[in-house]
């Protein structure tokens, strides 16, 4: 008769244990797993005073169907101003630098957090590989999102790509921003303060 308590307080404790660990899986983070990007500080984008000269003398665009502008250098254009593209790059031909900004909807209930930490984690495996040289977690304008950086291309005319990608809610929409700042490899040096600087000065409603 003895053994009953100790069972009944036994089956007590496993059941405990249980919905703790129940709970833990449901958390942001997963319990420590790193499944969302809900808890995760972000680095503040900020510009050097070198990225802010870049863009002296420039003009900000804007991309009124999504609700977003840049400051570009002088004398960049505006390419395409789409729906869910939109487009432009500084004088030159194929040394010239690119801005490409895509959007993508979602479903309502897409999972942007965890959605974004995968992003970080696939890129991480990138970074191993030695494909980018330069990955974090970057705010810009309030919004958190993943930064990186392609490694300098084996040959001189391949494309080297900074990017940053986040999720908002926009005109009842969940939708992903994905932006690229692109040159060629021999080019990406002279262009690289006015990279950062336009990717910097990106405002997005949300």
């Amino acid at each position: 008769m003895k053994l009953i308590p100790a069972l009944l307080l036994l089956g007590l404790t496993l059941s405990l244990c249980n919905l703790m660990k129940s709970k833990n899986s449901n958390s942001p983070l997963g319990a420590g797993t790193g499944s969302s990007a809900d808890s995760v500080t972000a680095e503040k984008a900020v510009p050097t005073a070198a990225q802010t000269a870049a863009l002296a003398g420039g003009q900000t665009v804007k991309w009124d169907q999504q609700g977003m502008s840049w400051t570009l250098p002088p004398k960049w254009t505006k390419v395409t101003d789409d729906r869910d593209s939109f487009a432009a790059r500084s004088p030159g031909g194929f040394d010239a630098a690119n801005l490409i900004v895509s959007i993508s909807t979602m479903g309502e209930n897409f999972p942007t957090d965890v959605s974004l930490k995968a992003t970080y984690d696939g890129q991480k495996t990138r970074m191993k590989n030695g494909e980018l040289d330069e990955l974090r977690w970057l705010e810009i304008d309030g919004v958190k999102g993943v930064q990186f950086r392609e490694s300098n291309p084996e040959k001189p005319d391949g494309f080297r790509r900074t990017q940053w990608i986040t999720f908002r809610k926009y005109a009842g929409q969940v939708q992903q921003v994905n932006i690229i700042i692109s040159t060629d490899g021999k080019d990406y040096p002279r262009h690289q303060d006015a990279i950062y600087g336009v990717l910097f000065s990106t405002k997005l409603v949300h």
